[in-house]
């Protein structure tokens, strides 16, 4: 027999009950979670329509502006001044939007991504022109943060339209869903854009098989409703999968050593990239439209430099890098030594200032800049080209986004049946370069008054 205490009240056994947090098996039970899980599947076929016509309005918009424009206006080929007006007026038009449209168009990629709930609804005609005007215009970020906030914040608005009120609980859960569907084939596999979202999270508690369910469904049917687009409209969506590569038939000791190598100096380049990204963030915010403006001349001017001095293409240092990866993988042969080094150090400067002032991603660059690395490096004995670029990408990216299983993910899937010989190698430089990047300085995140 227990004594109770003066004030101690007796608490019926339903209410106590009703107190309880749910347990993951109750929650997968109830009518709720159902309920949230048909609408997270409903809404994934409008969202997935959604982001297949940004993506490709943003490809189409890319290839007119620097593809079709010099021609309609008699220059012939683009010339190799042409990026410096395009990206300059990118950077008007982002800069504007982050001046006077809601939501300063999105969060600032310096600081990579960072959970959180979807963006309200009037914060998504500003993410949406800062992207266009990011991704259009040639600034050196990807598609993939204004994806995720665009799906979520789609789907959490549907949520709200349809019950006024609605928990913020099933607002989130939705919205995820949402972001998922989005996302779902641009990294080339839908259960790669969970990893993602999962580790971008930092789930790691006993809900998360419970939170993970509603955005698989949305994302299968998301990259159902993408490969149905693409042979309805006879348009392509850009793929990581790069088919053409030389086989890697064993590893060495030699190349173990060099994934120590290469995980330290994606992590020193990384961190010098976010650091720079940080500093000029800080003064872009002071006068925004005009610091985005020259941030664009600035990217511009690095892809003329390299054009001139190395005989290629502009596009090498524009862009995220998604449709130049391939290509450049496949015919590294072709770029000697030093022309890799000028691409590394062109790409990187226009990835900082970019990360600084526009609006979009950071996967797609830090790829790009991994492989570059990776293929400069392999000229140098003991090491080849394939598994190099596979760890140069897989230890940039863990050093840019903090997240280690996505990013040894990302290098090892693009690389089809070689991707599983060299995965090994990989981890060895994403978790050499992970844990480096841990004792380094860190970045300071975005202050409010900046944001």
């Amino acid at each position: 027999m227990t004594s109770k205490h003066p004030g101690d009240q007796d608490i019926p056994p339903d209410s106590a009950a009703a107190s309880r947090p749910r347990t993951p098996a109750e929650l997968l039970r109830s009518r709720d979670y159902l309920a949230a899980l048909a609408l997270a599947g409903l809404l994934g076929v409008p969202v997935a329509l959604a982001s297949y016509g940004f993506l490709q309005l943003s490809l189409y918009a890319q290839r007119g502006l620097f593809g079709e424009l010099p021609h309609a206006l008699g220059l012939g080929r683009e010339p190799v001044w042409w990026p410096l007006p395009l990206v300059a007026f990118g950077g008007l038009v982002v800069g504007l939007v982050i001046r006077y449209l809601p939501g300063s168009g999105g969060e600032s990629p310096v600081d990579g991504f960072s959970p959180g709930g979807p963006p309200t609804a009037r914060y998504l005609p500003g993410i949406a022109l800062a992207a266009l005007g990011t991704l259009a215009f040639g600034a050196v970020l990807g598609p993939e943060a204004p994806l995720i906030a665009l799906g979520g914040g789609l789907a959490a608005l549907a949520v709200r339209a349809l019950k006024r009120g609605a928990p913020k609980q099933a607002v989130a859960l939705v919205g995820a869903a949402g972001s998922f569907a989005a996302i779902s084939t641009l990294l080339g596999s839908p259960l790669l854009g969970a990893f993602l979202l999962m580790e971008i999270a930092s789930a790691g508690t006993g809900l998360t098989s419970v939170l993970l369910v509603p955005g698989l469904l949305a994302s299968g049917l998301g990259a159902l409703i993408f490969v149905g687009l693409d042979s309805v409209t006879g348009l392509v969506k850009p793929s990581l999968v790069i088919p053409n590569l030389p086989e890697v038939r064993e590893l060495t000791v030699a190349q173990f050593c060099w994934a120590v190598v290469i995980g330290v100096g994606a992590a020193l380049l990384g961190t010098a990239i976010r650091h720079l990204g940080a500093v000029l963030r800080g003064w872009v915010r002071r006068r925004v439209v005009v610091a985005t403006t020259a941030a664009g001349l600035v990217v511009g001017l690095l892809a003329c430099l390299y054009a001139v001095l190395t005989g290629k293409s502009t596009s090498d240092v524009l862009f995220s890098g998604q449709e130049a990866l391939g290509p450049l993988l496949e015919h590294s042969s072709e770029y000697s030594a030093g022309t890799l080094v000028l691409l590394l150090g062109a790409k990187a400067l226009a990835y900082a200032v970019s990360l600084s002032a526009f609006r979009g991603g950071p996967v797609f660059p830090a790829m790009f800049l991994g492989a570059t690395a990776g293929l400069a490096l392999s000229h140098l004995p003991g090491l080849t080209p394939v598994p190099a670029a596979a760890m140069g990408i897989g230890a940039l990216c863990v050093t840019m986004l903090g997240l280690p299983l996505v990013s040894v993910l990302l290098a090892t899937l693009l690389l089809l049946s070689s991707g599983l010989v060299v995965m090994p190698l990989v981890i060895v430089s994403v978790v050499v370069a992970y844990v480096v990047r841990a004792w380094l300085p860190s970045v300071p995140p975005e202050s409010p008054s900046e944001g």
